[in-house]
């Protein structure tokens, strides 16, 4: 024990130097874009395999969570084409039928399993074995059992990093299912089982309980995709927007499968508003 503390006494400088230099590569990566980019680009193919076996793991010891999950998510789908079927057959609306099946083309979906997932940071990322050879571009949505879940960053052949919603950076259109109206959801940086939900006026009365889902103004999502529940509010005398946080409808800490969403149209509605907004200044 003398010799260790003789070691490390002796080559103080020099340990210093080196818990610096790691602590100024931590605060770069976090802080700036690029280089957050760059490191999990970098460090994906190296890690994937060792992310792959532990995952596997723990794929093993959810398959309950995972087979429920999946029942629930099986039996809502049958419920839509059902429902969706007798809308066919009973209508008579040919315009409307026509709109309906526009909407169903206008979206692909992407199946891909996580190898990474970070819940404990300010800023998390999550990684899925799937890229841009199966199609996927940044700024596509994931979603998981039909929760929000984030949207890809940044791609690889073969791998891909997803902004995760429990990212101070990362923020959702979203509206008050009962009520009608829009506001931001994003993530406080604290509990990752709760997101603040912003910008929703004072005139407003919100329950505990109301469904929070995307408005599909970004693009990214489609409109309805569950986001959670509001699970409490505050408004104070003299603010302009409540303060309201929202229970997450998805675990992340249990997250193991995502679709990636790729709305067909979203470059086409991105060209139409750059060309136009500028212009009705």
């Amino acid at each position: 024990m003398e010799r260790l503390l003789n070691f490390v006494y002796t080559y103080r400088a020099f340990f210093t130097f080196l818990l610096l230099q790691l602590f100024c590569t931590w605060l770069i990566v976090q802080n700036n874009h690029y280089q957050s980019a760059a490191y999990f680009n970098s460090s994906n193919a190296f890690f994937a395999r060792i992310h792959t076996v532990s995952q596997n793991i723990r794929d093993y010891f959810d398959l309950t969570d995972i087979n429920s999950a999946l029942a629930q998510q099986n039996n809502l789908l049958l419920k839509k084409i059902t429902q969706q079927n007798q809308t066919l057959q009973h209508s008579i609306n040919f315009n409307q039928a026509k709109k309906d099946s526009s909407l169903i083309k206008q979206y692909d979906f992407i199946s891909a399993r996580v190898i990474n997932n970070s819940t404990r940071s300010y800023k998390n990322f999550i990684t899925i074995d799937r890229g841009s050879a199966a199609g996927l571009a940044p700024g596509m949505a994931a979603v998981s059992a039909g929760n929000a879940v984030g949207k890809v960053k940044t791609v690889s052949a073969h791998y891909a990093v997803l902004i995760s919603l429990l990212n101070i950076d990362e923020q959702v259109s979203c509206v008050i299912k009962r009520t009608g109206h829009f506001g931001t959801a994003q993530w406080g940086g604290l509990n990752p089982m709760l997101i603040g939900l912003k910008y929703i006026p004072r005139h407003v009365k919100p329950l505990v309980g109301d469904t929070i889902v995307t408005s599909g103004y970004n693009a990214v999502f489609p409109p309805g995709i569950f986001i959670g529940r509001i699970k409490e509010f505050n408004l104070n005398e003299e603010a302009l927007f409540y303060d309201i946080q929202v229970e997450l409808s998805q675990d992340f800490s249990k997250l193991s499968y995502v679709e990636i969403i790729h709305n067909r149209l979203k470059n086409e509605k991105d060209s139409l508003e750059t060309h136009t907004l500028p212009e009705s200044k």
